[in-house]
């Protein structure tokens, strides 16, 4: 018996549970092994898919995917399928210079952000935005919405740092905390997306490359190129900023924003009775300008001259070819160590910031869990490969799905899985080595460029709507718990923005471009204008 007088029967319930699970997904994956189904190769990641939901643990649905393929290639074999991941599936991945690359520089940046933070120069950034009385509430929102901009680098930091500035500011002019919630959350993995460069991009490179590894296109195609080509058609990150500079400008506020604005204008008292949230001195400007500066334009530099020949005149062209270089991850490397080097070289001293190296630290360990579903994204994505998941899903959809509709459906597939799980990564991990595969499988030949931009854009839109809304997102709960916010509260006020720019780029985006019936720049024009058209008409009509 327990301390509680309950039978000790009790306590074994959920090992119990998990051992009876793994029997039946051990037995299950050998059964199909043995029958030799064909759609059987889909097992790996519709096992996947169903523990994300049932679970909402990423890490542990990753690995009884992989173990789930794992087990199916080996016939039922325990053993020899558990030594297959690591040896056979994840150790084999990590030779690529763009895998090792991208642990390092995500680390890397995840120290330079605390760093940032640390130092309190973006602070003094901020508050620069913010001089003058004219129009307090309407500036501070501009004001969040830049710093969010300016903050490119990181997803998570941009959600801590953006809020932990401007929450008290916030509170001064009568903004809500959820409006400031949507803000920020707004400017972090939207904006961390298509930066060319953030936590994000050696991720988004070593998937777009592993993708074009299993058809074996590598060498038509490079990943730096096809990310580039792929952010004007991510249609849902573009159109959630385009909304929420409307939203501000225009003070549109649907559903239960509006009531969370109206309460915080008429409040008397802010919500922290005043009390600062932020004790941190500021810092001069130049402690976070200029190794951001060092960041952006070190990494644009050393990747020009590396591949630029000859190195004048400076071009377009050239610089947008050099970014093809295959040391693209030393050359990500090399721009983040001078960045770190001017961030602690200009880290202010003294008692009002903590010190630079735990700070680092501290930054940098915030990504092990992040870059940990990473690693098992490679592995579940090794095994999908072996299994020919890719294949046999390009046959079940060659006589359903047009390839002009390739992108829309995977773009909806995407916001499905992200909303549900909360992860992007674990989004992307998941359907990239599946969907860029299709393009080569259902598209003509000669539109496999654009096709295949279209659809890695897809996937990127597809895994920020669920980072950007889903309760389960770790985003989501960083901006509200960093706003002062409810989570319940953010995502209700944060839904009907984020389902109306997604709304936008399936209607207007992905459909008209996936078909042909519209350019890109078109398509962009048009879903603009339809953004522009429902702020205009529900600000009108919320007026009389």
């Amino acid at each position: 018996m327990t301390k509680k007088g309950k039978p000790q029967s009790y306590s074994l319930r959920r090992p119990l549970s998990w051992a009876a699970g793994l029997a039946a997904l051990w037995a299950f994956s050998a059964w199909i092994a043995l029958e030799g189904f064909r759609v059987a190769a889909l097992w790996p990641p519709v096992l996947a898919l169903i523990c994300i939901i049932l679970t909402r643990r990423v890490l542990v649905s990753l690995f009884l995917g992989a173990l789930g393929g794992a087990l199916m290639i080996e016939e039922g074999r325990l053993g020899e399928a558990l030594w297959s991941l690591p040896f056979r599936y994840l150790l084999p991945a990590m030779e690529s210079p763009w895998r090792w690359g991208a642990l390092v520089f995500t680390l890397a940046l995840g120290g330079f952000a605390a760093l940032l933070e640390a130092g309190g120069g973006l602070r003094g950034l901020f508050e620069r935005f913010m001089k003058g009385r004219e129009n307090a509430r309407k500036r501070l929102q501009f004001s969040a919405m830049g710093l969010g901009l300016v903050c490119f680098f990181d997803g998570l930091a941009n959600s801590i740092l953006v809020g932990r500035v401007s929450r008290s500011l916030a509170d001064a002019c009568r903004v809500s905390r959820a409006k400031l919630a949507y803000i920020v959350d707004s400017t972090s993995s939207a904006v961390a997306c298509i930066a060319f460069i953030s936590t994000w991009i050696a991720t988004q490179l070593s998937l777009i490359q592993e993708g074009l590894q299993a058809v074996g296109e590598t060498d038509r195609f490079h990943p730096y190129a096809v990310f580039f080509a792929s952010i004007p058609l991510n249609f849902y990150v573009i159109f959630t900023l385009v909304l929420l500079g409307l939203s501000i400008a225009m003070d549109w506020n649907p559903g239960p924003m509006r009531r969370f604005e109206e309460r915080a204008q008429r409040a008397t008292t802010p919500p922290d009775n005043g009390k600062p949230i932020l004790n941190a001195a500021v810092a001069p400007l130049r402690t976070a300008v200029i190794p951001l500066g060092v960041l952006v334009g070190g990494i644009m530099l050393l990747f020009y001259l590396r591949e630029a020949r000859p190195l004048w005149p400076v071009t377009a062209e050239k610089i947008a070819l050099s970014f093809s270089s295959s040391d693209g991850p030393y050359i990500l490397l090399a721009g983040s160590a001078a960045a770190i080097i001017a961030a602690v070289a200009l880290y202010p001293r003294g008692r009002s910031a903590p010190p630079a190296l735990p700070a680092f630290i501290g930054g940098a360990r915030s990504l092990v869990l992040p870059l940990t579903v990473l690693l098992f994204a490679w592995m579940l994505a090794g095994v999908i490969a072996e299994t020919g998941a890719a294949r046999v899903l390009g046959d079940l959809l060659g006589d359903n799905l047009s390839p002009g509709l390739l992108p829309l459906a995977v773009f909806l597939l995407g916001a499905l899985v992200s909303f549900t799980t909360g992860t992007s990564w674990g989004t992307m991990g998941l359907l990239m080595p599946l969907a860029v595969p299709q393009v080569f499988l259902l598209g003509d030949p000669g539109d496999h460029a654009f096709l295949l931009s279209a659809v890695v854009a897809a996937v990127f839109s597809g895994a920020v709507f669920g980072d950007h809304c889903s309760p389960f997102s770790d985003t989501t709960l960083v901006a509200s718990a960093t706003c002062g916010l409810r989570p319940i509260d953010h995502v209700r006020t944060q839904l009907p923005y984020a389902v109306t720019a997604a709304l936008a780029a399936a209607v207007f985006g992905f459909l008209p471009t996936g078909t042909g019936f519209l350019p890109t720049y078109g398509a962009l024009l048009l879903g603009g204008a339809a953004l522009v058209a429902i702020v205009t008409f529900s600000t009108i009509r919320a007026r009389r």
